[in-house]
């Protein structure tokens, strides 16, 4: 039995001398191919035992079971001799191995975290904010003058500071008014309820009102049906675009004493449906294909139109009032249309010319538009049910805003009935009004800054100005230069127009400082009618100047198609060709009348 396995072994290529069960007196054979160096002391036999094979029976010595029991004796030597390496294998490294060892490049390292972002600045633009709350402490450590309240001059340093932040906008303009506010109510300049007393001015709600009523009329399909009837009939240009509109404004001016009205319920809505429909939208980069030119320019005709007629804007008829007491000389609606005629229309002529040129709009000329609009129009068939109750609501709330004065009804109460109807009938719902961010935010900041500059007149800051800078310097500074009273009263203009900077309303403006004006100026020799004229001109004029100048200026600022230093920018441009074209031209017209 022992030779025959022996034999085998031989055969499969293994020596026998390295089989620790070989008996002493078996001799050696040749090595074979295959050779093992470290061979257990165990005999084969006991070997076998540590393996369980259901059919290797103990004590056979079949060639089978020799050449099995060596496979699993040589697999068990394998397992020794490299159990090290497999615990080093297994193991989990803590740190990353060495650049270019075998472990770096067998074992993959985890991939590196990604770093983490940082998360983006939401509070306010630190350097305009430093600029506004700098402005105002400065002003605040400079001592009052002589004949100002502690009050008027803390108050006029927050107002201050509010202005510039509204330029800066370190925050949205609503939240840095109400910073303002809360600023004079925390150092006790104002209480609580004059800071807010302007919340219950009809200006602030009246033009928030229009924002509701321009949802409506875009929601139904009532803005575009008619903003495509406009560009069928004038849209082959851009420029003719913006005359229809200009044109229409004005001729509805004497019939809508309120600007805010007119400007924010009639033509807000109808100049946002003519953008969307050329495809100018706000936030999405097309804002200067048509939507930034023609909101300009609708806003600064809109102060040429009010300058025009005796009833085109609210405060016109406190000018003649003021005018009256001081000079004693009535305006009539029909001296003031006359006088007002030929500078109007070249105002209403250059403006829009001038900003399609510095201004311009991408979109100039499109001599398909018209036939596409008739297009859409046919597409859109007749009036929905909605466009009908739209239409209805704004013909009825127009009618008050003409014929209010006759029935009792102001602008403010006629808009508030048409928007009731509009919810009650579902045209617009109140979650849609609570979504217009625009109104409720223009509301706050317009109403915050008529507010402060209301109490700066009460505290008496707007009649020292008048009495002690105009009476008193400008006079006796004018005066002793010994100019003409052309070149006197010129002076005077200017001064009186730039100060508007300060006002937030029109009629606070005149209040305040319209009689003194106009008694330097006939101290200086200026015709005392003639000067009453072109003051109240001007008192409308300069509305153009701001953002929240005059009733229309919210309205179509509001619509966020042109940037707020652009906004000024181009204000302060149009008031020297307003000047130039109404004491220039208008100067000429007005020495034909027999005014001067």
């Amino acid at each position: 039995m022992a030779s025959a396995a022996l034999a085998a072994a031989s055969t499969v290529g293994i020596r026998a001398s390295n089989i620790s069960g070989t008996r002493p007196n078996e001799q050696s054979r040749p090595s074979s191919s295959i050779s093992l160096a470290a061979a257990p002391t165990r005999p084969f036999l006991q070997c076998r035992h540590s393996i369980t094979r259901p059919h290797a029976a103990v004590g056979t010595g079949s060639l089978f079971s020799s050449w099995w029991g060596r496979q699993q004796e040589i697999q068990v030597q394998k397992r020794t001799l490299f159990a090290p390496l497999e615990g080093l294998r297994h193991r989990r490294p803590i740190n990353a191995p060495p650049a270019g060892s075998t472990r770096a490049s067998s074992v993959a390292a985890p991939p590196p975290a990604p770093p983490v972002q940082p998360q983006p600045w939401q509070g306010a633009a630190l350097k305009p904010l430093a600029a506004s709350i700098a402005t105002g402490v400065l002003l605040w450590l400079v001592p009052a003058p002589a004949g100002v309240t502690k009050n008027a001059w803390q108050l006029l340093a927050i107002f201050l500071a509010t202005i510039v932040g509204i330029i800066t906008q370190p925050l949205p303009l609503g939240a840095v008014a109400l910073m303002g506010l809360g600023a004079a109510v925390l150092t006790k300049t104002l209480t609580f309820a004059a800071a807010f007393s302007a919340f219950g001015d009809q200006i602030p709600w009246l033009i928030a009102l229009a924002f509701f009523f321009a949802r409506g009329f875009i929601k139904t399909g009532l803005g575009n049906r008619v903003a495509y009837q406009f560009v069928a009939l004038f849209g082959s240009s851009s420029l003719g675009l913006g005359y229809s509109l200009v044109f229409s404004e004005a001729l509805l001016a004497p019939a809508i004493p309120s600007v805010s009205a007119r400007a924010g319920g009639i033509f807000l809505p109808l100049v946002k449906s003519l953008c969307v429909a050329c495809g100018s939208n706000v936030g999405d980069g097309t804002e200067r294909r048509l939507g930034s030119w023609l909101m300009l320019t609708c806003f600064q005709t809109s102060v040429v139109s009010s300058a025009m007629f005796l009833t085109a804007m609210a405060a016109n008829p406190l000018s003649v009032n003021l005018a009256a007491g001081a000079i004693g000389q009535t305006i009539g609606w029909t001296d003031w249309a006359l006088a007002a005629l030929v500078p109007g229309l070249v105002s209403l002529i250059v403006v829009p010319l001038l900003l399609y040129v510095i201004y311009p709009p991408s979109i100039k000329s499109s001599p398909d538009a018209p036939k596409l609009a008739r297009e859409k129009l046919q597409k859109m068939g007749p009036m929905t049910k909605n466009e009908i109750i739209m239409s209805g609501t704004l013909l009825v709330t127009v009618g008050l805003w003409i014929f209010g004065g006759m029935l009792k009804v102001d602008a403010v109460t006629a808009a508030i009935l048409g928007l009731s109807v509009l919810l009650c009938t579902g045209v617009v719902t109140w979650k849609e009004c609570l979504a217009e961010s625009v109104a409720w935010d223009t509301l706050t900041w317009f109403a915050a800054l008529i507010a402060m500059a209301g109490y700066l007149n009460k505290y008496g800051l707007i009649s020292w100005f008048s009495q002690t800078v105009v009476k008193l310097v400008v006079l006796q500074v004018v005066g002793g230069l010994g100019l003409s009273w052309q070149l006197s009263f010129g002076i005077l203009v200017l001064l009186y127009f730039y100060s508007h900077y300060f006002f937030a309303s029109g009629a606070a403006h005149i209040g305040a400082m319209f009689t003194a004006f106009l008694s330097v100026a006939s101290a200086l020799g200026t015709p005392p009618l003639f000067g009453a004229m072109v003051l109240a001109f001007l008192s409308n004029l300069m509305g153009g100047l701001t953002h929240y100048g005059i009733g229309s200026a919210p309205v179509f600022y509001g619509a966020n198609y042109v940037p707020l230093a652009q906004w000024w920018g181009y204000g302060f441009l149009i008031s020297i060709v307003n000047i130039v074209i109404w004491l220039g031209l208008g100067g000429v017209w007005w020495k034909a009348l027999g005014l001067w």
